[in-house]
């Protein structure tokens, strides 16, 4: 394989932007049909840089990819002469707050500034962002005023329609939007990559066959997200969040041996002030840290959900010190549950302490679901509730559970009674308790 150094085509770790230095030897690997652009141990300072088929760009020990804090600096995909993107791939529209927003323009056009990222990717194959030890890319939260909630700046990583993927062996750091945004791509695999602060740590959308194992998030917002994903599989990672460890909607999705806790040991950059978002400050401890939510579900209309959300299982896991186990709200006030709704979910084998709210489970009228817990054990904290709340649901079925921290009646709390709820060897704290009843009160859930 062709391998080639950044600083053979110019490129120096002197504080100046070097991105046309590193696009050159991306470029020069292209043309001779593919190889690996090394980016050798240095801070080497750039705006976007774009990968093409069958070239990889591997970050050697101590080599970090630093972003530029000026947003202007990410458009060079768009004077791209070597691969020009398409006029379907080009847009003007901004992203809009979410009360007048209707297409989505900005997440689905390759070109817009939405998808502005240090590494970018457009229809390319067999492409990779590998590193050694001690490298990294740092977002450096590039502030953007007419950016997404008007700061956020580019993305470390986004792809469209690419496939035959692999990251592996580096570290992201304060990504000023999402560490790694793929749409439509297909056979992805993440292996032993570290996310750092920033906002999403993997966001994947309308995605085929991913694979993400042995990484860990640290993350200010979700760690792994997405909606319309088919054959998903995440093994053996650790994920700690001031948000939800999987907000995920897809079909056939195994989770296993995932350790999932809080609180955050980064928080959610949109809780700070505006002077800390254009400045780029570190927290000073006094925002918010409490992890949201275990699972969430993700359903919105940026795509449309070609199948049925379902076949989804959790197991092997470990669960701590976060606000709900799983959070499914298809009740119609979360802009971010309204598509399709979930099918069925699965847990098994999962310890969770330190949970504060009710197992939320509100599933679709025309849609209702299934929902299994099978040998776990759930202990709550400072509880001001039920265990589950129900609603719209076929079967319920809990096996081998055991329930403690709940003193409230009663355990499952119904917000309609069609469905069927099977308990086998079911524990928890006071036999005084009623295991099951009809609300009294309209169903209110609060968003995520």
């Amino acid at each position: 394989m062709l391998n080639v150094n950044i600083r053979d085509f110019g490129a120096e770790s002197n504080g100046v932007l070097q991105t046309d230095k590193i696009q050159n030897a991306i470029d020069y690997c292209f043309k001779q049909g593919g190889g690996m652009v090394v980016i050798p141990q240095g801070d080497f300072l750039v705006g976007d840089v774009r990968l093409r088929s069958n070239v990889g760009i591997h970050l050697a020990k101590g080599a970090h990819l630093i972003g530029s804090r000026n947003p202007e600096d990410y458009m060079n995909i768009l004077s791209d002469t070597v691969q020009p993107l398409s006029e379907n791939d080009l847009t003007d529209v901004l992203w809009l707050p979410v009360d007048v927003r209707k297409n989505f323009h900005h997440m689905n056009k390759a070109g817009s500034r939405w998808n502005n990222a240090i590494i970018r990717a457009v229809d390319a194959e067999n492409i990779s962002v590998t590193g050694e030890k001690g490298s990294y890319i740092d977002g450096r939260d590039c502030f953007d005023e007419i950016g997404e909630e008007k700061y956020r700046g580019p993305h470390a990583i986004n792809f469209h329609r690419c496939k035959d993927v692999r990251f592996s062996g580096y570290e992201i750091r304060n990504s000023a939007n999402w560490a790694h945004a793929l749409f439509d791509c297909g056979n992805i695999q993440f292996d032993n990559i570290t996310v750092i602060a920033g906002h999403d740590g993997i966001h994947i959308t309308s995605c085929k066959n991913i694979s993400v194992d042995n990484s860990k998030f640290y993350t200010g917002d979700d760690c792994i997200a997405g909606i319309d994903n088919t054959d998903v599989k995440v093994k053996n990672c650790v994920m700690n969040t001031a948000c939800s460890a999987f907000r995920f909607g897809g079909t056939r999705v195994y989770i296993g041996d995932c350790r999932m806790f809080g609180p955050a040991k980064y928080l959610f950059r949109g809780s700070l002030s505006d002077e800390e978002k254009r400045e780029g400050k570190s927290p000073d401890g006094s925002h918010r840290y409490n992890m949201l939510s275990a699972y969430t579900y993700y359903a919105d209309f940026s795509r449309e959900i070609k199948n049925i959300p379902g076949d989804i299982v959790i197991e092997n896991c470990s669960i701590e010190n976060t606000d709900r186990f799983i959070h499914y709200n298809f009740s119609g006030n979360e802009p971010w549950q309204k598509n399709k709704p979930l099918k069925d979910i699965t847990f098994k084998n999962i310890k969770a302490v330190g949970i504060k709210n009710p197992l939320t489970l509100y599933g679709g009228a025309e849609e209702p679901l299934s929902f299994n817990l099978y040998d776990s054990s759930i202990s709550f904290k400072d509880a001001d509730g039920s265990f589950m709340n129900l609603c719209y649901y076929k079967k319920v079925y809990l096996k081998n559970v055991e329930v403690t921290g709940i003193e409230k009646s009663p355990l499952i709390k119904k917000w309609s009674n069609e469905g069927e709820i099977i308990t086998e060897n079911i524990m928890y704290d006071s036999i005084n308790l009623e295991k099951e009843a009809m609300a009294e009160e309209d169903f209110k859930c609060t968003a995520i």
